[in-house]
This record gives C-alpha cells, sequence and structure tokens, in this order.
C-alpha cells in the first residue's frame, strides 16, 4: 500500500480525529487581514496589467469581440474561484489549493500543484519587475538608469513589504486596489460621457458605428479571438489568491463568500464593460500593444498628462502582482516545506509571522529576472510571460480536479459539504477543465509564441518527476510523522 493510500485508510479509519485534516503549515500565522484587505485582494486579482496595457494590443488583433473572450473566461475564473471558495470554507488554510491537493489527490498531486504555481509566480514575478522597469523609463528622468538596476529597487521594495508583516501587505494591496478601481471608474465615466453626448473621438462619432463601419466584432475573422485566450486567461490570474489570504483572516465564513461572489460583477463590469467602451469609442486599429488602450482615447480627446497618469497606474498594477505573488508563494512553500516537498529554509518564519524561507525562494529567481533584464531587456517579458501562463493554466485545473474529489466525498460521507457551494457540480467542473485543456492546446496555432510554450511542457514535466525522486523520502518520512501523530489515542 502506498503511502497516500495508507493515509486515505487512516482518515476512513478515524473520521472523528481528521474529519477536517490540518495543514501543518497553517500553524504560527497571524489574523490580521481584515475584510476590507481580502475584499480588495480580490479585485485587485481581478484588474491588473492584463487590461490596463494588454487590452491594446488584443483589441487591435481580436477587435470588438475581445469583450466576449474576457466574458467566456471571465465564467470560467469565476467557476474556478467559487470551487476554491468552496474548499476555503470546508477548511481555511494558507497552504491554499496544495492543502487540498494534498488531501484529495496525495502527495505527488501537492507537489505538481505546488511547484506549477511556484513557476507562476515567480515568473510572473520576472514580468512584473521588467514592467516596471519599461514603465519608469516612460519618464526621461529615469531612461539614464538601466532597466535591470529599475528591476532590482523594484524587487528591494516589495521584498521589504512582503518580510515587515501580513498587515503591511494588506494595507499596500488595498491602496493598490483603490487606485486601480478609481482609475477604471473615472475612465468608464469619461467614456459614458462621450457616448452621451456624442463628442467626437479623433474626427469620429462613438456608437454602435465605430463597429460596424470598421469590420464588425470580427473583423480578422473568429481565430485571432481564440489566441488571445491566452493571454485573456493570463489577465484573471491571481483570482485564486483570496484562497490564501483566507487563511490569515479571523473570519473566513464571512469574508470569503463576499468576495469570491463579487468577482461575477466586477469582471463584468471593469473587464467587459471597459472594453466594449474601448470599442464603440475607436476602432480596433486605433489602439496598439505599446500603448495602453485608455492613454489612446484620453490623448484623442486632448487630455494632456493622461499618459503620465495611467503609466503611474499601471506602474501600480505591476507592482501590485509582484507584491502579491511574493505574499503567496511563500504561504504555499511553507505548507510543501512541511511535507517535505520544499526545501526546509521555507517553512521558517520571522518574528512577525511571515514565512520568509519561501518569500526569499521566489525572490531569488526574481533575481535570475534581473539578469535576464540586464542580457535580453526586449525579449525578457514575453519570455517569461508565456511560461506563466503554464502554471496559471495547470494550477486551475488542480484545482477543479480537488473539488471533483471532494464532491465526490461528500457524497460518500467523508466530508461534509458547506452552504457555499459550486453550481452545477460535477459538470461544472468538467466543463471548465476542458476549456482550460482547449485554451493550452490553441496555443499550438501561435507559430511565433505559443508553439515554444508548449515545447516547454516536456522540460517542465522532467523536471518535476526528477524532483520527485529527489524529494521523496523527506516526504515519505513527513507522512509517517504525520500518521503517528494521527494514530496517538486522544485524551
Amino acid at each position: 500500500m502506498s503511502k497516500d493510500s495508507a493515509r486515505t485508510a487512516e482518515v476512513a479509519a478515524h473520521p472523528q480525529a481528521t474529519a477536517t485534516p490540518a495543514d501543518a503549515g497553517d500553524a504560527g500565522y497571524s489574523k490580521d487581514l481584515k475584510h476590507r484587505h481580502v475584499n480588495m485582494i480580490a479585485i485587485g486579482g481581478a484588474i491588473g496589467t492584463g487590461l490596463f496595457l494588454g487590452a491594446g494590443g488584443r483589441l487591435h488583433n481580436a477587435g470588438p469581440a475581445l469583450a466576449l473572450a474576457y466574458l467566456v473566461c471571465g465564467v470560467f475564473a469565476f467557476f474556478v474561484v467559487r470551487a476554491l471558495g468552496e474548499l476555503v470554507l470546508y477548511r481555511p488554510s494558507s497552504g491554499s489549493f496544495v492543502s487540498y491537493a494534498r488531501e484529495f489527490l496525495g502527495e505527488k498531486g501537492a507537489y505538481v500543484a505546488g511547484w506549477m504555481y511556484f513557476l507562476n509566480w515567480s515568473t510572473t514575478g520576472i514580468a512584473d519587475i521588467t514592467a516596471i522597469a519599461l514603465y519608469t523609463h516612460y519618464w526621461s528622468m529615469f531612461t539614464s538608469i538601466p532597466q535591470w538596476v529599475l528591476a532590482l529597487i523594484a524587487l528591494a521594495v516589495v521584498l521589504a513589504v512582503n518580510l515587515i508583516s501580513v498587515k503591511i501587505f494588506g494595507e499596500m494591496e488595498f491602496w493598490f486596489a483603490i487606485v486601480k478601481v478609481a482609475t477604471l471608474v473615472a475612465f468608464m465615466c469619461v467614456g459614458i460621457f462621450l457616448l452621451a453626448t456624442q463628442h467626437q473621438v479623433d474626427g469620429q462619432t462613438p456608437g454602435p458605428s465605430v463597429i460596424t463601419d470598421h469590420g464588425g466584432l470580427l473583423p480578422h475573422g473568429m481565430m485571432p479571438v481564440v489566441l488571445v485566450m491566452q493571454g485573456v486567461i493570463f489577465a484573471y490570474a491571481a483570482l485564486e489568491l483570496v484562497g490564501v489570504a483566507a487563511g490569515e483572516t479571523a473570519e473566513p465564513e464571512k469574508v470569503v463568500p463576499r468576495a469570491v461572489n463579487s468577482i461575477m460583477w466586477r469582471v463584468g463590469l471593469f473587464y467587459v464593460g471597459s472594453v466594449v467602451l474601448l470599442a464603440l469609442l475607436l476602432p480596433g486599429s486605433a489602439y496598439s500593444a505599446d500603448e495602453s488602450p485608455f492613454v489612446t482615447v484620453l490623448s484623442k480627446i486632448g487630455v494632456s498628462g493622461a499618459g503620465d497618469v495611467m503609466n503611474l497606474v499601471v506602474l501600480t498594477a505591476a507592482m501590485s502582482s509582484l507584491n502579491s505573488g511574493l505574499y503567496s508563494t511563500g504561504r504555499i512553500l511553507r505548507s510543501m516545506a512541511m511535507a517535505g516537498s520544499a526545501p526546509k529554509f521555507t517553512a521558517r518564519m520571522n518574528r512577525s509571522q511571515v514565512p520568509y524561507g519561501g518569500i526569499l525562494l521566489t525572490c531569488g529567481v526574481c533575481v535570475l529576472g534581473v539578469g535576464l533584464n540586464f542580457l535580453m531587456p526586449s525579449q525578457a517579458f514575453e519570455i517569461v510571460l508565456n511560461i506563466a501562463s503554464l502554471g496559471i493554466i495547470s494550477t486551475w485545473v488542480i484545482i477543479m480536479i480537488c473539488h471533483l474529489v471532494f464532491v465526490r466525498r461528500a457524497k460518500a460521507g467523508l466530508v461534509t459539504r458547506p452552504d457555499f457551494r459550486l453550481p452545477g457540480s460535477p459538470v461544472t467542473e468538467i466543463v471548465t477543465i476542458a476549456f482550460l485543456v482547449a485554451v493550452l492546446g490553441l496555443m499550438g496555432n501561435d507559430p511565433e509564441v505559443g508553439r515554444k510554450t508548449l515545447l516547454l511542457i516536456p522540460v517542465i514535466a522532467a523536471a518535476l518527476v526528477g524532483g520527485w525522486y529527489a524529494v521523496r523520502s523527506r516526504v515519505s518520512k513527513a507522512t509517517d510523522a504525520e500518521l503517528t501523530e494521527l494514530s496517538r489515542p486522544t485524551e
């Protein structure tokens, strides 16, 4: 019998002791994240550079139908977060989906989930510090400073914030989210005013005619819309942060349902609504990947300083993403270290109850990104962005698989489902997994970037297999220790 099978048998034999198994990695955390912190972390996870910067190039390539792509991907993103929210209410854990993968898929499942998530956020961190350096170069006073120096400064600042305390992290994310939401609301008010008054934008009257006169919803056909799905999925990455943050809030049963349910209307309002507005104000050909679409519109109507303001907002979004990446990987790696599948030092915590070991490991990979900025400043962003997309798709698939097993065990009477549930199970999980796998497969239609990214899958798989053989003895010892603890008679 394998160790995972033995653990499952132990759960069945001792239901009174293991109805909600504890994660050793959850011990020692403070509960300093407030309702407003978690709510704004949820908003911040749904709004980032994928909208503020990425929407311009995608509108140019896919046309107005991009709004439909954001809506479809947003619905599946909501399903993922709703499934994770149900698991959180069943058992809050800072190890989040890695902890649930350990319980429902075994140690191998937790190992894959954790390291793929680490791959996602460590490479996203490199993309973020690269983006921060590029955005900072927008202002002439910084152009003389090398890109890698600016990247290193950004990394040092965010690292310091993460190491101080979780409360400081929460405050930083709260204000980052406030800036992003306020900017979007202000732009949408401007866009609605332009539509209502029929104020000309770059010599054109805004409205449905802007779409119909320039090729309709699909000016370049359906394939460009399909190809942008990968980038749209990446734009929603970080929504799963709600699950990690729940482990450091005092009342997850109150905070999580509100945060998760609010994601859907935020997606509809901020992502779909803003893209529809952009499409009604200017044709897709007017936008480009080199400029924020919001800057494009504002500059066309003569708003001075629009570029400076939006550049500051996009800079804020990148800082927020880097901040979240260090926070989440620190908690995930600590959960893995306690189970033996991550280096021992990643389990260490400082006096402020922050898992600094895991944060420093992620930071170390980001330092490699500083080197990438030094060697290939023009290619660094695209290289790491595509690797990160593999990590986020695999993470979401694992969350849905965990939920499938959870529901199956609930039907067998082994666990109890909370009242806050993913609707339509198991069909919802299966359809979501199929969609995510299809997005991954469709990347092969992009010869420049997508196919090269897919070629990395065998390399990553080989690294995971090799890593498992290196840590399995430690994992086995940790599992034996856990089973010994479970077998002790309770007093």
